[in-house]
């Protein structure tokens, strides 16, 4: 088959990732991978897993250019001629089913999170075949978009256990961290993506400040890059760590290329999102590197950090329970993270249960 994803941009994010990584494995399952972005730093390497990046600006949301750029998009796809076109975000899906009106290829699209409620967002249901990232995404939609269970898939956002291998890690990239950081003899508790409001990384800060008083070695590492339009609320970050007299225990890192070196040197991940997480993604990969998760308990992360056995859910907001179970993963154990996650989100399921999802339409 000749498969083409569209997403916004190729930079870091669960979406971008797992993009990449089910292009790679369409392409050694022996099937033509093609994928139209914007660019970003992520195209070479869906070029040397022998993937093709087409660039294309199917990112903005400029509606004054949508006509030119659905056009292009159009032109485009007839040369191209897939058998299967795979949206994964809201701007791409409209050119997409604009630009296919009159080619009509198999559509498919992924609904990634829970968008706003709206004619906007509805366009993610308005495919051939809907792929949702947990069962709290199909309740969703169901409920406010009435899409038919017949068109629905629940796949789960997969993790690469070859990659996120606790027993292949970079030694020498930890110990450098380590040192670039002055992480020796530190308890490290991280948040992994990009810095948005969305984290509730202030929740975070204030956790971390709370838990210091008992534990004064503790570090709060945040790993992600900072977008343009983001600058704003990383200097209001900023401000609150030196309000809160934190400059010595909280560091932002910026993006990392190695993700399971940083889960390996956690003691435990945080993902405290104001938003419900539609699968959590960054708690599904720390587990496989056997680090434990504290999250804020709602959305697809409810199928993930299972409490005193994955790790410890709180409210969102609420830094005191977040800084309490802190201090309880350092004192509770957990085991079994790793396997927990190989019997339910592995990569080569998601692959597969998605080429599934193409074939109904191939084969039509």
């Amino acid at each position: 088959m000749k498969i083409v994803q569209l997403l916004p941009e190729l930079n870091e994010g669960g979406v971008e990732r797992g993009t990449m990584e089910l292009s790679r494995e369409l392409v050694a399952l022996g099937h033509e991978s093609i994928v139209i972005s914007a660019g970003g730093k992520l195209v070479q390497q869906i070029e040397e897993d022998g993937g093709k990046h087409i660039t294309l600006d199917v990112c903005s949301k400029n509606v004054l250019t949508v006509p030119s750029r659905m056009l292009k998009l159009r032109k485009l796809l007839k040369e191209l001629q897939p058998d299967v076109l795979h949206a994964r975000s809201r701007v791409p899906a409209w050119l997409t089913y604009l630009a296919n009106k009159k080619l009509h290829f198999s559509f498919v699209t992924t609904v990634h999170g829970f968008n706003s409620i709206s004619f906007y967002s509805k366009i993610m249901t308005k495919s051939d075949q809907v792929i949702c990232v947990s069962a709290a995404i199909k309740k969703y939609i169901q409920k406010h978009y009435n899409t038919s269970g017949d068109i629905i898939t629940v796949i789960p956002r997969g993790v690469d256990l070859e990659k996120f291998n606790p027993n292949d890690v970079d030694t020498n990239y930890i110990d450098t961290f380590k040192k670039e950081y002055q992480l020796k003899d530190k308890l490290i508790v991280t948040s992994v993506g990009r810095i948005t409001q969305l984290k509730d990384l202030e929740t975070f800060i204030r956790a971390i400040a709370i838990t210091k008083e008992k534990k004064s070695n503790i570090m709060g590492l945040i790993v992600g890059g900072v977008r343009e339009d983001k600058q704003v609320y990383f200097e209001g970050l900023k401000s609150l760590i030196k309000a809160l007299k934190l400059e010595e225990n909280i560091v932002f890192t910026g993006s990392q290329s190695k993700i399971p070196e940083i889960y390996t040197l956690s003691n435990v991940v945080v993902s405290s999102s104001k938003k419900p997480e539609s699968f959590g993604r960054t708690a599904a990969e720390a587990l496989a590197m056997n680090c434990p998760v504290i999250a804020t308990g709602h959305g697809g992360i409810l199928d993930i950090v299972i409490p005193d056995k994955t790790g410890w859910l709180f409210e969102s907001g609420d830094e005191n329970k977040l800084a309490q179970n802190i201090l309880i993963s350092q004192t509770h154990k957990l085991e079994g993270l790793r396997s927990f996650v190989e019997k339910r989100f592995t990569l080569d399921e998601m692959v597969h249960s998605t080429i599934k999802v193409y074939n109904k339409l191939y084969r039509k």
